[in-house]
């Protein structure tokens, strides 16, 4: 697997793309397993949002590991893909609590495009296996985006312990930074249902002068 990094954009400076990728690209190139998301789709959360457009960041975990359904942006599923949606059927439930809103479209792209960055801690997984691609290097990528978004105040909504462990530097005295339970079915009740994190990362938004999120479908 080798990458077009030709659409990074500013996100390209990152030391990462010369330092770290290329093992990885080695690395996956000796994989025996079909890997997922495809490779023109691996670096779509940061194609999708410029670090000068990221007003909210999303941490997710490691793509869906089942054919057809990851697409590069965290808990986004194609829209083609009609099977099952677990975790973004459940966040698609909070977002029905918190803000009575009803979202149909499984592809995120639409949130990317207004400044969500929808970025998963490992950007890779061999089919079948979830966090098979754990070891590769990807968090070292996370990192850096983090430290480089540390410029201006964000919103984080952090969904678990992984992306809180990856976002434990972000200071939640000058970013707005929600920290819930997984949207998992394992671990949704555990404290993400019931957590607001839509109509509070909107309030925070339109407390500082931005624009609020359109987290419907975007033609709604």
């Amino acid at each position: 697997m080798t990458f077009d990094l030709g659409r990074l954009g500013d996100w390209a400076e990152l030391p990462f793309f010369t330092d770290t990728l290329p093992r990885i690209e080695a690395t996956l190139a000796a994989e025996t397993s079909p890997v997922y998301p495809p490779s023109h789709q691996v670096f779509a959360a940061l194609e999708r949002a410029q670090p000068d457009d990221v007003k909210v960041v999303i941490l997710g975990q490691d793509p869906y590991h089942t054919a057809g359904k990851a697409d590069g942006l965290a808990f986004s599923i194609t829209r083609d893909f009609g099977g099952r949606l677990d975790s973004l059927g459940n966040i698609f439930k909070e977002l029905q609590s918190d803000l009575d809103l009803t979202r149909t479209r499984t592809d995120l792209g639409d949130w990317a495009d207004q400044g969500v960055l929808l970025l998963n801690t490992i950007l890779t997984v061999p089919q079948g296996r979830a966090k098979g691609h754990a070891k590769l290097g990807w968090q070292v990528l996370t990192a850096q985006v983090l430290a480089h978004l540390a410029d201006r105040p964000r919103a984080y909504l952090l969904w678990g312990g992984p992306a809180q462990k990856a976002a434990a530097a972000v200071d939640a005295t000058r970013n707005f930074k929600l920290e819930t339970a997984h949207p998992s079915p394992l671990s949704v009740y555990r404290g993400f249902f019931g957590s607001a994190p839509f109509s509070r990362t909107n309030a925070w938004l339109r407390s500082t002068g931005q624009t609020p999120i359109n987290w419907c479908d975007p033609e709604a």
